[in-house]
């Protein structure tokens, strides 16, 4: 396979497994009572930390894995469980705008877990983006190819940032009812997402069948 060639598959298969654009009602919903100024902070965040996982796999991951006895599997049910948590608070909009004072440095704090998980790891970074990492990595020949897998990976979490960036801009023209609905659908759908998680797991080490 050419660079050229390589470096199209790279980019392409990672863009497609993080898909931005389908987090976009998440990212919006995770930061509904959040400033633009916040909200560009949160997606600037989750996107660092994003690429730096998503290097971190693609440089070590299998040696990773391999010390600490950890597999794929054991991944997403961690990833789940921490899905899972955030979309019940989103149904149950336990989060408040109205938090004052040292509450509001608890608060600063929520927002930078929250850019971390879920929506740095294991929304953007999950185990399908890291999975597709380590084979990126096992079908790249010479030192060139290598580099372009590092470089795709930085270009798709920019291009993620970017997606949210205009998300964030364009959330100031939404209204809060709209907001706060589309809160409480996303906490369903990423409920959803996170017992998927559970079920993927689940059937790659042979509990359950296929479904």
């Amino acid at each position: 396979m050419t660079l050229l060639a390589y470096t199209l598959l790279a980019f392409s298969s990672l863009f497609a497994i993080v898909d931005p654009i389908a987090t976009v009602p998440a990212f919006v919903a995770m930061t509904a009572t959040d400033t633009a100024r916040a909200k560009v902070r949160t997606a600037r965040l989750a996107c660092l930390v994003a690429a730096g996982v998503l290097m971190l796999f693609a440089g070590a991951g299998k040696w990773i894995f391999r010390v600490l006895g950890i597999t794929l599997p054991a991944f997403q049910l961690a990833g789940s469980i921490l899905m899972l948590r955030i979309a019940l608070d989103m149904l149950y909009a336990k989060r408040s705008a109205a938090q004052e004072t040292h509450e509001e440095v608890e608060a600063g704090v929520a927002k930078d877990d929250i850019a971390i998980t879920p929506l740095g790891v294991p929304m953007l970074a999950g185990p399908g983006a890291i999975s597709t990492s380590l084979i990126l990595l096992s079908q790249a020949h010479g030192v060139a190819q290598v580099a372009m897998l590092f470089v795709a990976i930085a270009v798709v979490c920019l291009a993620t940032y970017v997606v949210f960036w205009l998300a964030a801009k364009g959330t100031a023209r939404i209204s809060p009812l709209a907001l706060k609905l589309v809160t409480r659908l996303m906490g369903l759908l990423l409920a959803a997402v996170a017992v998927q998680f559970v079920i993927n797991a689940l059937t790659q080490l042979g509990i359950i069948s296929h479904v």
